[in-house]
């Protein structure tokens, strides 16, 4: 044995194997940082150590046969110490490698729009509003939604949209059911209570997997001192879930000045907004509004104002065009003030890039703001939305599938995401696809508008009356069933019904609905009815008229010279 150990100090093994050890530990560190920069997976990571793990048994075997005094033969004894060398090597490979540590369990489990569930994700859970006054529940909402932003700022790190999280409010399910219906690995949850000048908030971070706590933690603070509290509890989950803060953080619902009165008149804003009701929006408005009041600078709040105001317009229109005439300046204002006082601001780019979109049209204008908010706020899923509506209206329809299937994935419960999804790959001709998408749309929200609509589309599409006259009635909106209603009874052969249901659609929805009823008379291979209200539609502002080059049935006319004027009016090739 003592003639073994002599042989270990000819050969230098203790020297090559600290200099090997130095070499792979200095890898190691820069692979890390590299990773977490580009938001590797952790797998990579363990492959790395595995190799550099097996790396060091083989560079002992090279040093011992390739030593100062060339290769000897070895005894039985060095063979089997060298033997037992690499069986442990090869141990510690396998302890090491992707299928012992439980985060492989996660991944390899499937989010809801087919993807792999990512170990380094998250789901922010509405924090329970504990104060016993159910008007103070924006605030809670508020401290969730602020813990959302925070957390989408860190590399590699996957964080789900409110619209989806907050779906889990007062929630039976378990930790494991919420997270696979959310794609994630991780659940961030707690409560809020506010009393007078002081705030208590108990926060919890849990692996999905097993319903085991990371960390929790109990904060009694004063008020005064909330922003400071929230930095603190974003700071310990993402140590908790080892990642790394992108740069500078520069995505905040915080007004820059502090002013805290100001950010509770924006979360009021925000809670109000997220009811999705005309009254609400109306609600919404005037209470960023006021936060503009307190604090002049807030530049989300006036990107939040725009936001709103354009959705008034869009979505909950009135009849009263002195208004609405009010709402589209109030709105490209907000908009435009909300990018000068802060142009890294996300949020502001997006409300740029929607007032251009929806109110002037400019889908170019519309395409570039988009661009520059998914550069500044990758995470948000409205964002990808956005992009992938505009990128359609462009005609780049594989790129528009795959900016729906990155909206689906940040926001996975919500129903508009599958639809204009669906309505990508019914134009691309993946029909299976799109069904798919759809019926996703009607497992997060059973009534949802437009979901059955578009399968009776796609069963049209397919040739399939009868089954499109059943989607078509099964249709939640009134608007969209009577759209759908028409379209299948045409393809059906049932002329009088048809006609019956187009002259409901005339009477009711002649100004909101310009351009469905466009596409209904090129079902009936009517043009010169098509583009009349076509063109209604562009006076009126019909958002649906810049998707006319992807909308079935209507891109059918597409070598018409009217199809090509309709274009160049919106800067479309």
């Amino acid at each position: 044995m003592s003639d073994f150990f002599r042989r270990l100090r000819e050969r230098k093994l203790v020297q090559w194997a600290l200099a090997y050890a130095a070499a792979a530990f200095a890898l190691i560190q820069v692979a890390d940082i590299v990773g977490q920069r580009f938001g590797w997976p952790d797998q990579v990571m363990r492959i790395i150590i595995v190799v550099a793990a097996i790396g060091l048994f083989v560079t002992l075997v090279v040093a011992w046969y390739h030593g100062e005094r060339g290769a000897q033969r070895m005894s039985g004894t060095e063979l089997m110490i060298l033997a037992l060398l690499l069986t442990i090597g090869g141990a510690v490979a396998w302890k090491l490698g992707p299928t012992a540590p439980k985060s492989a369990e996660s991944t390899a489990t499937s989010a809801p729009n087919g993807a792999a569930v990512l170990e380094k994700s998250i789901a922010v859970l509405p924090l329970a509003n504990e104060s016993g006054n159910k008007d103070e529940q924006y605030f809670s909402d508020g401290l969730s939604e602020d813990l959302i932003t925070a957390l989408s700022q860190f590399a590699g790190l996957k964080v789900i949209s409110r619209n989806s999280s907050f779906q889990f409010r007062d929630s039976t399910d378990d930790a494991r059911t919420i997270a696979a219906k959310l794609g994630v690995a991780h659940l961030l949850e707690g409560s809020v209570r506010r009393g007078g000048d002081a705030v208590r908030i108990s926060a919890e971070l849990v692996n999905a997997a097993d319903a085991s706590t990371l960390w929790s933690q109990h904060y009694d603070r004063p008020y005064k001192d909330l922003f400071a509290l929230q930095d603190d509890i974003t700071r310990a989950v993402a140590d908790a879930l080892k990642a790394k803060l992108i740069g500078t953080a520069t995505q905040s619902d915080r007004p820059r000045s502090g002013n805290l009165a100001a950010y509770s008149a924006y979360q009021q804003g925000q809670f109000d907004f997220f009811q999705h009701t005309g009254e609400d929006a109306h609600k919404a408005v005037a209470h960023y509004t006021e936060a503009i009041r307190l604090d002049p600078g807030y530049a989300l709040a006036y990107a939040a104002l725009a936001l709103s105001q354009a959705q008034l317009i869009t979505i909950f229109s009135t009849p009263d065009r002195r208004e609405w005439a009010d709402l589209v300046e109030h709105a490209r204002s907000a908009a435009t003030t909300a990018l000068s006082l802060q142009p890294e601001l996300g949020k502001a780019h997006q409300a740029r890039g929607f007032v251009l979109q929806v109110i002037d049209f400019d889908l170019a204008g519309a395409q570039g703001e988009y661009r520059r908010a998914a550069e500044l706020a990758p995470q948000d899923a409205t964002v990808q939305l956005n992009l992938g509506v505009v990128s359609a209206s462009f005609g780049r329809l594989d790129e528009a599938a795959a900016y729906g299937q990155s909206s689906t994935t940040l926001d996975p419960l919500n129903s508009l995401n599958y639809i204009y999804l669906a309505r990508s790959l019914i134009a691309l001709g993946r029909y299976d696809e799109a069904e798919a998408a759809v019926h996703k749309a009607i497992e997060a929200h059973p009534r949802a508008a437009q979901s059955y609509s578009e399968l009776a589309v796609i069963e049209i599409l397919r040739g399939d009356a009868a089954a499109a006259l059943r989607f078509a009635r099964q249709e939640t909106d009134g608007f969209w069933r009577s759209y759908a209603v028409a379209l299948a009874l045409f393809v059906d052969g049932d002329r009088a019904g048809a006609d019956a249901e187009l002259d409901n659609l005339l009477s009711r929805y002649a100004d909101s609905g310009a351009f469905q009823i466009a596409q209904v008379y090129a079902l009936r291979k009517q043009p010169d009815e098509m583009f009349l209200w076509l063109e209604r539609g562009l006076a009126v502002r019909d958002p649906g008229v810049t998707t006319l080059r992807y909308a079935v049935f209507v891109k059918d006319y597409a070598t018409d010279a009217r199809f090509a004027a309709l274009c160049k009016k919106m800067g479309l090739p």
